[in-house]
């Protein structure tokens, strides 16, 4: 029985009229799907042309439904915390009182020792699930920035040797627009991670960072050192490549196809 979101993603993939495909879209996100890669395979566009179609439909597409794809971490859960900031004061309560079931005898001094210890711990998980998140996005922005950058290069070489011309050249301009689109996407993912420091400040932080990499989490002093620090200078010279050389490469299309014309 066809659902909803099937019914979405059919006319997702059947979209023709211009103007059109941004709505079909956001309607198939509304109805559940939220997987930017399955859309952007329905759509045959990339994920930062649909990052860009669900914002003009006023969607923002880094906050959805729980229990929606987007990008797979595997679930914190240190001593009863999942770095889930709404939940903070209800796993600390919890915790506390596992503390006291656990321990009838513990002194007053205990008792305020192991809450600071948990303070430690509930701190130091949600700063980490905060700053690993921001991470996982500038990476795989990064990715897709810099395999967009490629298909230009790609869809441009394939002109040489294109029967259908005009529709190679088509393609071309297309990924020029995508890659100028995931180029200014990856800043701002850059720019938000930046923004988000990852530091012990305490030996109870040090402490609580252990047990999150012991349960098989990474690290994050790699990937915070990998973050380019200047995004915007990075974006901006990006962009300048791209656009000269597109430039430059319209100037010779026209030529090609000024010949193409005196021929018929």
């Amino acid at each position: 029985m066809s659902t909803r979101r099937d019914d979405a993603m059919a006319a997702l993939r059947d979209w023709s009229r211009p103007g059109r495909r941004a709505d079909l879209i956001a309607a198939a996100w509304q109805a559940g799907e939220t997987n930017v890669s399955a859309l952007a395979e329905a759509a045959r566009i990339s994920r930062p042309t649909v990052y860009a179609d669900l914002r003009s439909q006023g969607i923002d597409p880094d906050h959805r439904p729980k229990g929606s794809n987007m990008i797979t971490l595997d679930p914190l859960h240190i001593e009863g915390f999942t770095g889930d900031g709404e939940l903070l004061d209800a796993q600390f309560d919890a915790a506390l009182r596992r503390y006291a079931a656990e321990h009838p005898t513990a002194t007053h001094e205990e008792g305020k020792a192991e809450a600071m210890r948990l303070v430690g711990v509930m701190d130091t998980t949600y700063r980490y699930a905060d700053v690993r998140d921001l991470l996982a996005h500038e990476q795989v922005a990064r990715a897709e920035r810099d395999r967009l950058l490629h298909q230009v290069e790609l869809r441009w070489e394939a002109l040489s040797t294109a029967t259908a011309w005009l529709a190679a050249h088509h393609a071309y301009v297309v990924a020029v627009d995508e890659a100028r689109t995931a180029i200014d996407m990856w800043r701002e993912r850059a720019e938000a991670a930046l923004k988000r420091p990852f530091f012990c400040s305490s030996p109870r932080d040090e402490a609580a960072y252990r047990q999150i990499q012991e349960a098989g989490h990474p690290a994050l002093e790699q990937a915070l050192a990998d973050l380019d620090r200047s995004p915007a200078q990075t974006a901006k010279h990006l962009r300048a490549n791209l656009d000269q050389a597109h430039e430059r490469r319209t100037a010779l299309a026209a030529q090609t196809l000024a010949h193409a014309s005196t021929e018929h």
